[in-house]
């Protein structure tokens, strides 16, 4: 049976839409998947499902989360070898800092009106002196904040755009973490 990647997005940030890790490898395992695992308290889990595409495993997953826990939250569900591509076509391989490199996920690619809302967003954060960079590889956005994500000028400028409200952005340790995951289940 396919593994996959559950990510969470807007959960365990502040006092809103709270989750236990161990409520949501229950969820999870309430839809019959397997091998359920979790990683940090920011909403990701790991389990082997039954084939399904990505997008209902993610319903399934949303509806699940609604109705057991309470809280309303998007998921994005990927599969192991769309997290594999993910890593391989990372463009900023020789950042070794984890912490200074962010994915996008979304349960799809970015729109050519997204990739360009970014280019500008890249634009106006380099007028402004950011260091900081962007690029979109096969509808993945790809962002590398050498100073960090929090003194990030361009993350400010992506984050006041109107973009897609189901993705969700992860640090390069947390994506490695999860298909290291992914290897070991």
């Amino acid at each position: 049976m396919p593994t996959h990647v559950a990510l969470l997005r807007g959960v365990n940030v502040g006092r809103a839409n709270r989750i236990a890790m161990a409520d949501l490898r229950a969820v999870v395992e309430s839809l019959g998947h397997t091998d359920v695992a979790t990683y940090i308290q920011s909403g990701n889990a790991v389990f082997t499902a039954r084939p399904a595409t990505a997008g209902t495993l993610a319903a399934d997953l949303e509806r699940a989360i609604a109705e057991q826990v309470g809280i309303t939250c998007a998921v994005v569900v990927l599969s192991a070898g769309k997290l594999a591509t993910v890593i391989a076509d990372n463009p900023y391989a020789g950042e070794t800092n984890g912490k200074f490199l962010h994915v996008a996920f979304g349960q799809a690619a970015l729109t050519a009106a997204d990739r360009a809302d970014v280019e500008r967003a890249v634009e106006r954060a380099t007028a402004k002196g950011s260091p900081d960079e962007a690029t979109v590889v096969r509808g993945t956005l790809y962002l590398h904040t050498p100073e960090g994500l929090g003194r990030s000028i361009l993350a400010a400028e992506l984050n006041s755009r109107k973009g897609p409200d189901r993705t969700t952005m992860r640090n390069w340790t947390t994506v490695t973490k999860l298909q290291a995951m992914l290897r070991t289940d």
